[in-house]
């Protein structure tokens, strides 16, 4: 991670705290890049606040990478194996 970009990582508040995460840290200081990363159930949760953040608040926000990958989990508690988990990055750019 650069000192240019900052992360917000999606997890199970919803969205409208994320969204205000992008505007506070896009509107304060020189920073005009943010990634989203989210995993398993989360990654609704980080389309939708990427969605909700350029259509009502950031009318310029543009959506320059999407990635999308895979991760290990180690096994739970009384699980044996070990499990799969997807995961994605979405970096919003502002002008």
């Amino acid at each position: 991670m650069t000192e240019n970009s900052k992360t917000v990582f999606i997890g199970k508040k919803p969205a409208m705290s994320y969204v205000l995460a992008i505007i506070t840290s896009l509107s304060a200081g020189d920073n005009k890049e943010i990634t989203l990363k989210a995993r398993g159930r989360a990654i609704t949760t980080a389309v939708d606040v990427a969605e909700i953040a350029r259509s009502r608040f950031l009318k310029d926000l543009k959506i320059s990478k999407i990635a999308i990958g895979t991760e290990e989990m180690p096994p739970r508690e009384g699980e044996k194996n070990s499990r799969m988990v997807s995961t994605m990055e979405i970096t919003l750019q502002k002008p």
